[in-house]
């Protein structure tokens, strides 16, 4: 018999908020190397300015309110216990659907796309349209990390995903949805447990990263591997050390909060829509929740798990092998990498819906949760039932 969910409320100790505090009053700034801001890594005096506010201007008891106020559970699966969201839709003919987050994020990115799919009504859309959604905590990642348990790749947390679906909620059929690892976690979940999935849509495709998958390229498939080129030159300096040596890098990230938030704020900046200027996309406050739950937790260093594990191991989709399930995509414009359709159809051979977004980078369901949510349930509309 599967383990009975217990509900959860996330109560962090008075003293390790103030412990934070203290370590962030006393941070040790390094100097700004000469050149533009932000052209070796995250500028040291917008650092300091957001440390302040960390230390001195944030409210962790206000964020935490808001994760609160969804409902939240804990169920012994898999080896771990697994935290999740479970929020139940609208109406009674509200479709179950997973959100999958990914690094480096957490459940705090869904808070404004969950209520959009659980009572769309309330936002202008067909209440038809509503979704029960559940929305985990990545093993190792957040509240579903323990000090000492085992670590999880893409497909080991894709069977987790599923095992929680339909063992653990009783869904025989869902959809899912996600962006960076939760696009693997989908996608996996499409390739391994095809006859339970309804549908899978993603804001990021998880293509091989090879530069000879196009023997003589399209305009747009050129397009794609001279951005994929200046990407793993330019930007994959965090996956390698990530995914060689993440037990070297934790001892540093785990111990200065100033550090984890640097390493974490220059992605957002870097990979979101926002000209340069982050907290004019992203709200201060929610990302500082965001880093919060990885320090408070301890979870950096197993959140680094998926991409050892990758570095180490087949591509999660086995090569040869494709996404057969019904397949929806949002192509937003400053995502990291934007694969045209010709390529992403060698994978995923079963494309409903592929549209192109107005504005939008790699954090959607934070940068723009309306549109976000209005592509999810354009496409799972005609799989409902």
């Amino acid at each position: 018999m599967p383990a009975t969910p217990e509900p959860y409320r996330l109560h962090v100790p008075d003293e390790a908020i103030e412990d934070l505090r203290e370590r962030l009053g006393r941070t040790r700034f390094p100097d700004q190397a000469p050149g533009e801001p932000w052209a070796f890594g995250t500028d040291v005096e917008w650092m300091r300015g957001f440390t302040a506010y960390w230390r001195d201007g944030f409210d962790w008891r206000a964020q935490e309110a808001l994760l609160n106020g969804f409902p939240q559970y804990k169920v012994p699966i898999h080896g771990i216990d697994l935290h999740f969201l479970h929020v139940p839709g609208k109406g009674a003919g509200a479709m179950p659907l997973l959100l999958s987050h990914g690094w480096p994020g957490s459940v705090f990115e869904f808070l404004d796309l969950i209520p959009r799919l659980t009572d769309p009504a309330a936002f202008g859309g067909d209440p038809a349209d509503a979704f029960t959604v559940v929305a985990p905590s990545l093993p190792g990642f957040g509240l579903s990390f323990a000090p000492g348990q085992k670590r999880f790749g893409a497909e080991e947390i894709a069977d987790c995903f599923a095992g929680l679906m339909t063992g653990v909620l009783g869904y025989d059929r869902f959809g899912a949805q996600g962006g960076d690892w939760g696009s693997f976690i989908s996608s996996r979940i499409g390739y391994a447990h095809r006859d339970r999935v309804a549908g899978i849509h993603l804001n990021l495709l998880p293509l091989r990263r090879d530069p000879s998958m196009a023997g003589s390229p399209t305009p747009e498939e050129r397009r794609y591997l001279e951005e994929l080129k200046l990407f793993l030159k330019e930007e994959t300096g965090y996956q390698w050390i990530q995914g060689t040596r993440p037990q070297t890098l934790a001892f540093g990230l785990t111990d200065s909060p100033a550090g984890l938030g640097a390493w974490i704020a220059e992605k957002f900046r870097a990979w979101s829509d926002c000209g340069g200027d982050v907290l004019s996309v992203i709200d201060r406050d929610r990302l500082l929740a965001n880093i919060g739950l990885y320090w408070f937790t301890g979870a950096i260093g197993s959140s680094f798990w998926p991409y050892y594990a990758r570095m180490h191991g087949p591509w999660p989709i086995p090569e040869g092998g494709t996404v057969d399930v019904p397949t929806g995509y949002c192509q937003f414009p400053t995502e990291i990498l934007r694969p045209p359709r010709s390529m992403a159809e060698r994978t995923f051979t079963d494309i409903r819906r592929w549209s192109v977004m107005e504005r939008g980078g790699h954090f959607a369901a934070m940068e723009q949760p309306d549109a976000l949510a209005a592509e999810i349930r354009a496409f799972f509309r005609p799989l409902r039932g």
